[in-house]
């Protein structure tokens, strides 16, 4: 006859729940105490079962996460390795919803295809309503937020301001002084992080005495749109010193665009990036680096925690953004280079 979870219980002198939790090497059981679990379960050759695990502890061994966007881009696939990485380690699986657009978000949250498939739930990056938040708060498991915060909610971000402004005041001390800020077009209905960014652009170049007559803000459309932008940031008076791109992917799409035209970093303008993309290094791309696996390995941690009923110390984690200074960054040409 197999056993059960019960005659591991009775063998090892602990609850249901705790070898549920000791099989799970959940953090909430102590050393020794996961041990002489497993030792027990082995005497008995006993195979621990998601749905054994479900009945006897309420808790499905699983946690979801829901993603704004294609799973493609770096940001969601590295953001997901790391999360990944962080519930293998717990012996948990990971549960991934994707909306790319209003009908499938509508979708989501009138569903809560969450509800009881999931012991936690993590909303990676992109910003949600008023009544949004009320429907994931009325499901009754964890909810954590990844590079968001909401007032007394977990969560694992960065300041987005805070590092903008950090890029900025890097290239304001390397003397530049006529800039450009380059951001992304984000799909309607959706508030990134990212957006943020260009506030933290504007509110240090105006503290450093500089007008809305020195920089210029663009948007990029897709990687395709590169040339176009390479052409309004010639097409004024006065060439850009300094051009800081909203995120790294932008910046690798200016790169070739910018060097089309003739155009050298760091001799003839700068280029700054944000996120530290695998593929920065490799181009010598400068950049505010966010430690994206780090942080979803953060927030897949307090969802394990906060799922097996702990209080971990810290809910509300700010990790901070560096800058990496590389080779398309430096002091302005003297004389300034004017357009072309």
């Amino acid at each position: 006859m197999a056993s059960s979870m019960e005659d591991v219980a009775a063998r090892a002198g602990v609850s249901v729940s705790t070898v549920s939790r000791a099989l799970r090497d959940s953090p909430l059981v102590s050393e020794a105490t996961r041990l002489r679990v497993h030792a027990a379960a082995e005497e008995l050759s006993f195979a621990v079962s998601r749905a054994a695990s479900s009945l006897a502890t309420g808790r499905l061994g699983r946690v979801a996460v829901l993603v704004g966007g294609h799973l493609g881009p770096w940001f969601n696939g590295t953001m997901l390795d790391g999360m990944y990485e962080q519930l293998r380690a717990a012996n948990l699986d990971l549960l991934v919803y994707r909306i790319t657009d209003l009908a499938e978000r509508q979708a989501f949250f009138e569903r809560l295809p969450a509800r009881r498939n999931a012991d936690a739930l993590i909303v990676a990056s992109f910003a949600l309503t008023a009544a949004e938040h009320e429907r994931l708060e009325a499901l009754g498991m964890p909810v954590v937020y990844l590079n968001q915060e909401r007032p007394g909610a977990p969560s694992v971000s960065i300041d987005d301001i805070a590092g903008a402004r950090a890029g900025t005041r890097y290239l304001l001390n390397l003397g530049h002084r006529r800039f450009a800020f380059v951001h992304g077009r984000h799909e309607e209905g959706f508030a990134w992080s990212a957006t943020r960014r260009v506030h933290g652009f504007t509110a240090e170049v105006a503290a450093a005495g500089l007008t809305a007559a020195d920089y210029q803000t663009l948007a990029f459309h897709g990687e395709t749109d590169a040339d176009a932008v390479v052409a309004q940031l010639l097409s004024g008076q006065e060439l850009p010193t300094a051009v800081f791109a909203e995120s790294d992917e932008i910046a690798l799409a200016l790169l070739p665009a910018l060097r089309r035209v003739g155009l050298g970093m760091p001799e003839d303008l700068s280029l700054l990036g944000f996120d530290d993309h695998e593929m920065a290094a490799r181009f010598g791309l400068s950049t505010i680096a966010q430690p994206v696996f780090q942080m979803a390995r953060k927030t897949a941690g307090l969802a394990i925690a906060l799922a097996d009923g702990g209080s971990p110390e810290q809910t509300r984690i700010q990790v901070e953004a560096r800058l990496v200074p590389r080779l398309t960054t430096g002091p302005p040409r003297s004389p300034l280079p004017s357009a072309l």
